[in-house]
């Protein structure tokens, strides 16, 4: 069973019995903290015409403006989670909104692109303690029976960050200079502040746990070492000297995690929690989502623009359908109710089998024209609104209240994880097919298009893009399936075992 550290007798806060009195306002501040560390992870790709442009950026500068933001925080998610459950949710959440709003400040009045590689970096540690403690501070406001619908509209605010973030920054570089995409964070962050100082309130582990440095240091190490892999492989080649050796460190250094944790009396992770088949199920099911339905949509953006001929604002806007109805149906409760109703591991298959159907329907219907993309973005919305908070209340649910800021950081880690794998995998996919059937030789679709010698060849080169697609739409449609069912008989056998 669990070892003493983590153990569920641990008391909780004396609210959790039937909830804070002020639990939904609380709620709608760390979203609005939450919604702002998710838009800046898709906001800077609009603007890297102008970062070019202005800062004299090169191609080497521009990934790392991207990438430092990405790297930092999934390295930190469990360190950041566990930082919260010792010292304090409260105190985490206001030292990451100060960090998140220091950064953006940095960031926005940088002249430099050394300057906002650096505080894209410090953006990414307060992005680490925001994501891992609003989720953990709404385990604790909230009662049991409120959980699904709290996580629910949670997990809405993601939606609404990833179909937002391009739009809003579509807009400000409309109309301001590049560095006010940052700025807009500031009265967001002064709001929180003064809101999270007001109203929410303080939790943390009441043991009071040693912290385990060893094992922040080498999970942090290792993580960052893994996504930096996962980022470089499609640009470098997976068999490069660079890639190899990053993966190398993150198998060593996750393997010395793994035997630390094994073997101290205060893991700052407890490895007993994978002989949980309700938290191994979950954790399955939440790697292969997040790799299918995060390569396939980061396709679908390309498909739109470069197969269909939308700009990138029409490109955006027209996969807000998805958000849209993930945002209604979770802010209305209706997929609480149903995961109530239908019960945890039905409603992840159930989820998973749309999201599936949906990438199908984009992947052999799109090229017909938008209809078959809006289909398909409505499943994978349906879907989404009823397996992605049922999925991370399964892995919450798994893990003692008191361990809830390092379930969070679990949860935060594999979707980073699954996430940038599902973008680097089908992307390679997408890369061998298109390869394979292009008529002349080149790296791109602009460079193909760039060198065709005729408008048969344009129209080839086009084709072979699209079928390209199509091949990593549908790989991406089977891991979320394979994750649906996966996840679904694992939950269901736990299920048994507890009756």
């Amino acid at each position: 069973m669990y070892s003493m550290s983590t153990t569920s007798k641990v008391p909780a806060p004396e609210h959790t019995a039937a909830g804070h009195p002020q639990r939904w306002l609380i709620l709608g501040v760390i979203c609005l903290a939450q919604l702002t560390v998710l838009l800046d992870n898709t906001v800077l790709n609009v603007a890297i015409p102008s970062l070019t442009q202005e800062l004299d950026a090169a191609t080497s500068d521009i990934q790392w403006m991207i990438n430092a933001y990405s790297l930092v925080q999934s390295g930190l998610l469990l360190t950041a989670g566990s930082a919260a459950d010792r010292y304090g949710r409260k105190k985490m959440l206001i030292t990451g909104l100060a960090l998140f709003g220091i950064g953006s400040l940095v960031a926005g009045l940088a002249d430099s692109t050394a300057q906002l590689i650096a505080a894209r970096a410090g953006m990414g540690v307060g992005g680490a303690l925001l994501l891992t403690t609003t989720l953990a501070v709404a385990m604790q406001i909230f009662a049991p029976e409120e959980h699904p619908k709290a996580i629910g509209i949670w997990s809405a605010v993601n939606a609404l960050g990833f179909a937002t973030g391009p739009l809003i920054g579509g807009f400000m570089l409309d109309h301001f200079w590049w560095g006010a995409i940052f700025l807009i964070n500031l009265p967001v962050v002064v709001l929180g502040l003064v809101a999270v100082v007001a109203l929410v309130p303080e939790s943390k582990n009441p043991q009071g746990d040693r912290p385990d440095l060893l094992g922040a240091l080498l999970s942090t190490i290792g993580m960052a070492s893994l996504v930096f892999a996962i980022i470089s492989g499609p640009e470098h080649g997976w068999t490069s000297g660079q890639v190899l050796a990053s993966g190398g460190v993150a198998v060593v250094v996750l393997g010395l995690f793994a035997w630390w944790e094994s073997r101290i009396p205060y893991p700052m992770l407890d490895l007993h929690f994978f002989r949980d088949q309700r938290f191994t199920g979950a954790v399955a099911g939440a790697v292969l989502i997040t790799f299918g339905m995060g390569g396939a949509l980061f396709l679908l953006t390309q498909h739109l623009q470069f197969v269909l001929g939308y700009e990138p604002l029409e490109a955006g806007l027209r996969t807000a359908p998805l958000a849209l109805v993930v945002v209604v149906l979770n802010f209305s409760g209706v997929s609480a109710k149903w995961t109530v109703k239908l019960g945890t591991p039905v409603s992840i298959g159930l989820g998973m089998v749309l999201m599936s159907g949906g990438l199908v329907s984009i992947a052999t219907l799109a090229s017909g024209g938008y209809a078959g993309t809006l289909l398909g973005l409505v499943l994978i919305g349906v879907g989404c609104a009823i397996a992605n908070p049922a999925m991370a209340h399964a892995i919450m649910s798994a893990i003692p209240p008191a361990k809830a800021g390092v379930g969070a950081g679990i949860n935060g880690t594999l979707a980073e994880f699954g996430n940038g794998l599902g973008v680097a995998v089908l992307g390679a996919v997408l890369n061998s097919r298109f390869a394979a059937l292009i008529p002349v030789a080149a790296s791109s679709l602009p460079a193909a298009l760039a060198s065709a010698g005729s408008e048969g060849e344009r129209r080839e080169i086009t084709e072979a893009f699209s079928s390209g697609l199509q091949s990593s739409q549908l790989v991406g449609a089977g891991a979320v399936l394979l994750g649906g069912l996966l996840a679904a008989a694992l939950l269901k056998r736990a299920e048994r075992t507890d009756a």
